[in-house]
């Protein structure tokens, strides 16, 4: 059987200060004008975890910041 675990970070709105991120009425979401270096500072995020084993699974937006969740499998411990 597979097993996970997972994490949760927060990262401060002055992270990400130029993605502009909103939703419709109809409530279709999407990222408008965002500067080539923050979608850098995005992916290096994404693919430092990445080289860790986690997994992306969920961003929730807020004014304060951004909730990134995570999970990677657990390796299964040796006898």
């Amino acid at each position: 059987m597979k097993r996970f675990e997972y994490e949760i970070t927060q990262h401060a709105a002055t992270t990400f200060k130029q993605v502009v991120y909103f939703c419709s009425e109809t409530g279709e979401c999407s990222i408008d004008e965002v500067p080539t270096d923050q979608t850098g500072m995005l992916a290096d995020t994404l693919n430092k975890r990445g080289e860790e084993g986690w997994e992306l699974v969920q961003v929730s937006f807020g004014k304060d910041g951004v909730l990134a969740f995570w999970k990677r499998k657990v390796k299964k411990k040796e006898k």
